[in-house]
């Protein structure tokens, strides 16, 4: 059996738990819009459009941010065209995803989806095709109270008071030779300088993203955060990762060492991003945007027998696009993922996963039928409802194994926080065993003993029975318990 100690100190912590850090994203993208969180019609519609069976997984699946309109679909978008009398909005053809998209929901639907969803707005604006002009016209649209040619142009549309949206992204991988209007990092970095210095004009209290790599593996990985922040450090407060993980030919223990590459790459981009500030001689910290992050099989989209590819299939409206079906094993490397990124949270402050519905995401749903859960919903939910207060330091002492693609990981995968209003310690624990249960330890020091109010352990139905956790007896200053959640009364 595989066997883990873990010790926590309620006085030695990371930092307080950044809310934004369990978002998601919207993107005009295959069927994560129309027939994913809008579909007028469907029978449980609200006035609005808006399906509220995707609305209720939403709020249990707990997302605090969501990311808006995309995604590569963001760089040859207009936003204009998705403002207005509906009837009045053009049909336009996305390059992106080889579709037709209807602007049936724009801006102001999305707004109106986020009130109902109870989630922060984060919009990205075209750097693709478009530039400072339209990115500065935008935040006027959307924030300035009235009175400008476009804020009244907002009100005619409907909407007397500003949108009010803080958050927003300077394009959307411009790294990447797949992305329209591909820059080199010197194009990009001056572009999203001069674009965010003219969109702060209008609105100073933004907080504003930059393009980090598409991935870690991309040629130009590391130079061009060094570039585009040597550009845009005095602008920006964030720069943006992306990562997504698959098996790779049947490679499971490689796969479920995902964490330990999204590590790797945290590291190194705070590595760079303090690095770049120490040159230009800035005490201005900037922090992490996760913004795109999952589980993705993306051999898929070049594979003969892929059910619904993105090209050759004409320009079609919607059509189904990466429809992830998710099983126990991704659950778990998601689990991990999420511990990675609370074990970053004094860096990584915003991470939203890619995408809400139906595209690689945690909910399903069909057209004019129901919606429902996958299996990555369920860490991802129970982390963002658990995990608060401040993030504490685990140190691990957990049996290892080498794997082909990351190296060596432990077994047991582990973050926590500890609440201190609420006298509560959560712990995440991902099992990478592929044969066998984990026993682990827990001593809870600084902390007296306490209950366990929740033990819950998702795993694979084929691995047996999983042994009930049952708390140890304490020792005069520390605790121990086998559980997912504690509640230890404060220790002298």
């Amino acid at each position: 059996m595989t066997r883990a100690r873990i010790t926590i100190d309620r006085d030695f912590t990371i930092g307080d738990v950044p809310r934004r850090l369990f978002g998601s994203f919207v993107e005009h993208m295959g069927r994560c819009v129309y027939t994913g969180i809008y579909e007028p019609g469907h029978p449980t519609a609200t006035p609005e459009g808006y399906r509220q069976d995707v609305l209720d997984l939403t709020k249990e699946l707990g997302a605090t941010v969501v990311r808006y309109p995309g995604g590569n679909f963001v760089s040859g978008y207009d936003w204009e065209d998705g403002v207005g009398p509906v009837e009045d909005r053009p049909r336009r053809l996305d390059g992106a995803w080889h579709t037709v998209e209807t602007n049936a929901f724009g801006l102001h639907e999305f707004m109106g989806w986020s009130k109902a969803a109870g989630v922060e707005v984060m919009e990205a604006i075209n750097l693709g095709t478009r530039g400072v002009d339209a990115a500065r016209s935008l935040v006027e649209y959307a924030n300035h109270p009235g009175g400008s040619k476009y804020s009244d142009m907002r009100r005619r549309n409907g909407a007397e008071e500003p949108f009010d949206i803080k958050l927003w992204c300077l394009g959307n991988e411009l790294d990447g030779p797949w992305q329209i209007g591909h820059k080199t990092p010197d194009e990009y970095g001056r572009l999203a300088q001069e674009a965010g210095k003219a969109m702060r004009l209008v609105d100073p209290s933004i907080e504003l993203v930059a393009c980090g790599s598409s991935n870690s593996g991309m040629p130009t990985f590391g130079q061009w955060e060094q570039t585009v922040l040597g550009h845009t450090y005095d602008v920006v407060d964030y720069i943006s990762l992306h990562a997504y993980y698959q098996e790779h030919e049947g490679d499971v223990r490689s796969f479920l060492a995902s964490s330990v590459d999204m590590d790797f790459f945290i590291e190194s981009v705070v590595a760079t991003a303090d690095a770049t500030g120490a040159r230009l001689k800035n005490r201005k910290r900037i922090d992490l945007s996760f913004d795109e992050w999952n589980v993705w099989y993306q051999r898929g989209l070049d594979t003969e027998d892929q059910p619904h590819r993105i090209e050759k299939s004409g320009w079609r409206e919607h059509p189904r696009v990466i429809e992830d079906e998710y099983n126990v094993t991704d659950a778990v490397v998601v689990g991990t993922l999420l511990n990675s990124l609370l074990r970053h949270g004094d860096r990584v402050k915003i991470a939203n996963q890619a995408q809400l519905v139906n595209v690689i995401a945690p909910i399903r749903s069909e057209e004019a039928g129901p919606a429902w859960r996958q299996s990555i919903f369920w860490p991802f939910a129970r982390m963002a409802q658990l995990a608060t207060g401040r993030i504490l330091q685990v140190e691990v002492d957990s049996d290892r194994y080498d794997n082909d693609r990351f190296g060596t990981a432990d077994l047991v995968d582990v973050s926590a926080t500890w609440d201190d209003e609420a006298g509560t310690v959560a712990l995440f624990l991902a099992n990478r065993d592929l044969e066998d249960e984990a026993s682990t330890e827990v001593a809870l020091r600084g902390l007296d003993a306490g209950r366990i109010l929740r033990a819950e352990v998702l795993r694979v139905p084929r691995a047996g029975t999983a042994s009930r956790a049952t708390p140890r007896s304490p020792a005069s200053r520390s605790a121990s318990c086998r559980s997912r959640a504690c509640t230890p009364r404060a220790g002298a």
